[in-house]
């Protein structure tokens, strides 16, 4: 009776996700190196894309003060600029890649990445969200009012649909981005180059009057009568408040640096032009955007965003071509912002694999699915996401507000560890000064936007993004001590069992016997020549004294993120493994029992060890299958989470094949 329902889950889960793929298939690894101008387009779509949200909030926190825009928008571009001057550094020292988490925790100390880390899971959450939220608004801006009631189903829908997307391999591709990428640069530089000259001849007036009330096309450009009162420091706290507001326009400008690997040769070299392209695309649509709010005196409405009130203020004398504009310019905007979505869902897991491989997270999220992705991430991500967008209703300025503080905690993260990096080697790089220069700039500048940030945005929600960070960064240092216990003990177990054996590896191809098909055999699953493998070992032989002349040992090489990076890292996976089976196979030798050794490479341990079970256990029809289990001394959640129980779940697979299995326990 069970057969059929678990006949219909596989068939559903493969029309879903598709058919399982393969690490060592012709191709998977196979990667055009980007120029910088592809570069540009695959990597600059997640930074421009906070255009669409960015520039508005800012300029919206103005009030009626909107002759400061100028002010803002200058400060938006030099930001823009400064901080890619300072990624350019990272780009040079790590020339592989480099993200906040990896910087931290090489310039500053692991325990300061770990904080990045948890800061960019956060971070990449909030760019899912905010980018489907965002885009969800870009097309209900010119839709019927009365279909707004829809716009969180579609926005809870495209969520849906990226993660079964991701679920199913997606990848990053710059073919299908391109026309989404020209589309949405020509439109938004069309736009901003025709308001401004459109309206040049007001530009004097304004600058000259920008602390006056002045008024042009009946729209007060300048200051209104309410902001005559203002202070110096009324103006200074407000342009902060309105820069911290657009402190989401400033994301993905890292990505560069996180993805130094597909970039063409000299990568460096390509990395810092990619850099100039985005840093100037960004800075002149950004700070385009917010004057050209100005020059048209826009106001928010209700139901669109401030972009598509610019875009049609522009082009109302234009007739059915405007209200065509405006539609292909918004659907631009919601595409891009689709594919800044995406980028969230590829660098976040990436960042939960970088951190669960060492030991920060549960070991989970850095295993690969049969479609090779890291299932558990995304759908962490996919449902984080899911949650905040129903939390917050698709509240695109809420959620600005949330992203902004990890942002820049991020940023200043990374240019901290920069500076140090440079004082440190001071007397072995002659330039160390200026490159010090450039990164304590950023340093500063990032530095106080973060303290800005926090300061003003508190009591508007910002307490909420830092709880949520403080309490996962809580949890990795929890999760740390737990696997630095464990492995504490472990390698005790190695030292007590390894330390007096007699056998070494002989580097020889793994023999296979050839003992009587009757012979009373142990298969036994083992996962590196270790304290573990040889305390279930040595149980076997005291238990079932004499019982078992032939062994057979059987060990999988997991393929996981931190493996699947190259051919090459397969091919030291396979030796490794051949060699500590081979390990065990040699022991049993040495003490006068045939054994053989059989090993694969996969991501799926349950179904590889099936596979090959099934097989050995036909050769051999009278067998048991062993396997250890660690015990603690108390089954809590914290260690049903952090461990796989793999051996059970293999021990359920084989019963239903009619294969005997016995767990061994290894108490801790």
């Amino acid at each position: 009776m069970t057969e059929e329902p678990t006949f219909l889950a596989t068939k559903v889960r493969r029309l879903l996700l598709g058919r399982a793929r393969s690490a060592t298939e012709p191709g998977v690894f196979h990667k055009i190196p980007l120029v910088a101008f592809l570069a540009w387009i695959g990597l600059g779509s997640d930074g421009i894309s906070s255009i669409c949200y960015g520039p508005e909030e800012a300029f919206r926190a103005l009030g009626d003060h909107t002759g400061l825009a100028i002010f803002l928008a200058a400060m938006t571009a030099v930001t823009v600029f400064i901080i890619s001057a300072s990624y350019m550094q990272i780009i040079e020292l790590f020339p592989t890649g480099g993200g906040a988490y990896v910087v931290a925790s090489k310039l500053l100390s692991p325990s300061v990445g770990m904080v990045a880390g948890s800061a960019l899971v956060v971070d990449y959450v909030l760019t899912i969200t905010v980018s489907v939220a965002s885009g969800a608004d870009a097309i209900f801006s010119f839709l019927p009012g009365s279909w707004g009631q829809q716009k969180m189903l579609v926005a809870f829908g495209v969520l849906v649909v990226l993660t079964v997307l991701n679920l199913r391999g997606a990848k990053e591709s710059v073919v299908p981005i391109i026309p989404i990428f020209v589309l949405f640069l020509l439109t938004h530089v069309f736009v901003i180059v025709y308001a401004i000259l459109s309206r040049a001849g007001h530009l004097p007036d304004i600058f000259h009057n920008v602390f006056a009330t002045h008024s042009v096309a009946g729209q007060a450009l300048a200051t209104s009568q309410a902001a005559v009162p203002l202070t110096a420091w009324g103006m200074v706290v407000l342009l902060l408040h309105a820069y911290s507001m657009g402190g989401g326009t400033y994301t993905g400008i890292e990505a560069v640096s996180n993805s130094m690997g597909i970039l063409h040769e000299p990568r460096v070299t390509t990395g810092k032009r990619t850099m100039i392209y985005m840093s100037l695309s960004l800075a002149f649509i950004a700070g385009g955007l917010i004057i050209a709010y100005l020059l048209f005196g826009v106001q928010h409405e209700q139901g669109k965003t401030l972009n598509a009130v610019l875009f049609s203020s522009i082009t109302d004398s234009w007739g059915g071509f405007g209200r065509f504009f405006v539609q292909v310019t918004l659907i631009g905007e919601a595409l891009i912002l689709v594919v800044a979505a995406q980028t969230g869902f590829l660098g976040g897991p990436a960042v939960l694999a970088n951190m669960a491989t060492d030991g920060w997270m549960p070991r989970q999220f850095s295993l690969l699915s049969d479609r090779l992705v890291t299932q558990n991430g995304i759908v962490l991500m996919g449902a984080a996401s899911l949650g905040l967008l129903w939390l917050t209703g698709g509240d695109v300025r809420l959620l600005v507000i949330l992203y902004s503080i990890n942002v820049f905690l991020t940023f200043t993260l990374s240019q901290l560890g920069m500076v140090r990096h440079w004082w440190q080697v001071r007397d072995k790089d002659n330039r160390w000064l200026r490159k010090m220069v450039i990164n304590g700039i950023g340093l500063v500048m990032t530095g106080l936007i973060l303290v800005t940030v926090i300061i003003m945005k508190w009591g508007e929600g910002g307490w909420k993004t830092i709880a949520v960070t403080t309490a996962l960064v809580v949890g990795a240092i929890l999760i740390k001590r737990h696997y630095n216990a464990t492995g504490k003990v472990l390698r005790k177990l190695d030292v007590l069992f390894t330390s007096n054996l007699p056998v070494k590896s002989a580097g020889k191809a793994i023999p296979v016997g050839s003992a009587p098909s009757d012979a009373s055999t142990a298969i036994m699953l083992v996962g590196g020549f270790n304290g573990l493998g040889l305390h279930t070992l040595f149980n076997i032989l005291r238990i079932f004294r004499g019982h078992f002349t032939n062994f057979v040992f059987i060990q999988i090489g997991v393929i996981d993120a931190g493996r699947f990076k190259g051919s090459e890292e397969l091919e030291n996976l396979k030796a490794s493994v051949a060699a500590d089976v081979d390990r065990y196979v040699q022991y049993m030798h040495s003490h006068g029992y045939h054994a053989e050794g059989h090993f694969s490479l996969g991501t799926d341990v349950v179904q590889e060890v099936a596979g090959m079970a099934r097989q050995i256990s036909q050769c051999y029809p009278h067998s048991v299958v062993f396997t250890g289990q660690l015990v603690f001394p108390g089954d809590t959640m914290t260690t049903r989470v952090l461990h796989n129980h793999m051996s059970f779940a293999i021990q359920k697979q084989l019963y239903y094949e009619g294969i005997p299995v016995l767990v061994l326990p290894v108490r801790l």
